[in-house]
Parts: C-alpha cells; sequence; structure tokens
C-alpha cells in the first residue's frame, strides 16, 4: 500500500510545494511529478471532475510519485468517503468554521478507532488483496491527511479551538474567500489575519498552508514559508500563463537586441 510521502515531510518540518489542478488534466498531474512537486490538489469545489476522472487522475499521480489530495466539494462524510475510496490520500475541506466541523470530518476520513469511515474492498485498500481489513485500516489512518480550509473570518476567531481537534494535519488558509468574509478590506489587512493565522497553527506545532500563492511573486511565498507555513498551493494554470508571458517576452527581447 502507498506511503503518503507528503505527510511524511510535513513530520520532518519540511516544505511541501503542490500544484492544484481544476480539470480532467492528467499529463498536468505527471508534469507536476516529474518536475517534483510534492503533491498536487485535485480541485473539486470549482473544477468540474466527476469521481471517474478523479480516479483516472489519482492513477496519474502515483505514476509519477505525486501525493494525490483533493479539495472536495462539502463536508458530507459520504463525499469525504467516496473520494477517498478513488484513492486520495488526502481531503482538503472548505470552509471548516467551527471545531465541530473539524472534528466530524477527521472523524470520516479515518477508520475505528480514529473515525468512522465506511469500510470497502476499494482501490485504496488494493483491493483487499494481500492485507488484512486491520492493517489496511490502519496503515489508511496513519497515511491520510485532513486539511481543514480556514477562509472565513468566523474560522479565524475559533482557531485555537479548531487546533485542538485531533486528526487535524495541516491547516490551510485561503484569501479570495477570507477577504470576502470580512467585506473586502484593504488587502494588508486580510494579511495581517493571515499571519496571525500562521502564528498561532505555528504555535501549536500544526502545518499551515497558505493558498493564493502566485507564480508572479515567489518572494511573497517565501517569506510565508519563513514565517513558518510549509503547505504551499500554486494554480497549474497559473504557472502556464506565467512561463507562457515569460517565454514570449524574452523571445521578444532576444530579437530586439538582435535588431539593434
Amino acid at each position: 500500500m502507498r506511503i503518503n510521502t507528503t505527510k511524511q515531510k510535513l513530520a520532518e518540518g519540511k516544505p511541501v510545494f503542490g500544484g492544484i489542478v481544476g480539470e480532467n488534466a492528467p499529463s498536468t498531474i505527471e508534469i507536476l511529478g516529474a518536475i517534483g512537486y510534492d503533491f498536487v490538489m485535485i480541485d473539486c469545489e470549482h473544477g468540474p471532475m466527476t469521481l471517474s476522472d478523479v480516479e483516472g487522475l489519482v492513477r496519474a499521480a502515483e505514476a509519477f510519485g505525486i501525493t494525490p489530495l483533493a479539495r472536495v466539494p462539502d463536508h458530507e462524510p459520504a463525499t469525504i468517503l467516496r473520494f477517498l475510496d478513488r484513492g486520495i490520500q488526502g481531503v482538503i475541506v472548505p470552509h471548516v468554521n467551527t471545531a465541530e466541523e473539524a472534528e466530524a470530518v477527521a472523524r470520516a476520513a479515518r477508520y475505528y478507532p480514529e473515525g468512522n469511515r465506511g469500510m470497502a474492498s476499494t482501490r485504496a485498500h488494493d483491493y483487499n488483496v494481500g492485507v488484512p481489513r486491520g492493517e489496511a485500516a490502519q496503515h489508511l489512518n496513519e497515511n491520510v491527511m485532513v486539511v481543514p480550509m480556514v477562509e472565513e473570518i468566523t474560522a479565524v476567531r475559533n482557531l485555537d479551538a479548531i487546533l485542538k481537534v485531533p486528526g487535524i494535519d495541516v491547516i490551510h488558509c485561503a484569501p479570495a474567500d477570507l477577504a470576502q468574509s470580512m467585506g473586502f478590506p484593504p488587502d494588508e489587512e486580510v494579511q495581517r489575519v493571515r499571519r496571525e493565522v500562521v502564528a498561532k497553527c505555528v504555535a501549536a506545532g500544526i502545518p499551515v498552508g497558505l493558498g493564493g500563492n502566485s507564480p508572479n511573486n515567489p518572494a511573497q511565498t517565501a517569506e510565508f514559508v519563513r514565517q513558518g507555513a510549509r503547505f504551499v498551493t500554486v494554480p497549474a494554470l497559473s504557472l502556464l500563463q506565467f512561463a507562457a508571458r515569460q517565454f514570449r517576452a524574452q523571445v521578444e527581447a532576444a530579437l530586439a537586441a538582435q535588431a539593434k
């Protein structure tokens, strides 16, 4: 059965890097894996993928040694179960605002005695071939990642309680919905709140990630990592746009220099 290498690296205190893929594009995931990214966030909150699509994307991730995580569309235990049964090694759960909600998703992602995830002989279990159910359940409990998203000011106010919930592996703080919940204040106020989230997570010993990273501003991402953030995401389409613009600009600059 597969080891969650992203979870291992986080346990060692190392930063991990992931690309957000919002469409059924296995080759994008394979390229991220080949480059050396640690994980892919398959975005099924905003993306159009079906569960069959997700299973194919998981296979692409496994083939290229990159951890498959999914941002699921809701908190429902049945939703979390179906994604994990496809072979997803972690769920990123949007709009987790209370400790009670965090506890519910943590338990939905794990088997007894840590949770109440439904048992089945799916690909996550290697189809129940060669591994007893109890051993498989323990292995999956140890390797799953539960990542609540703190993306509303209500969640920030409840963060101390959320951080005490057993089974929370990473807190991920996203700026767009956070800004919306704050009434769209100046960006510096949003960044101040995000720094507060990072500081509280670091003090609690829980890895923290920050969404909204842009390839146009790697210095800002590096600053958050210096402050203690360890779970770095960037949209794959943003990386494509950045590289496409940079390539064209460099070619045009070279042509202009040659014409002088």
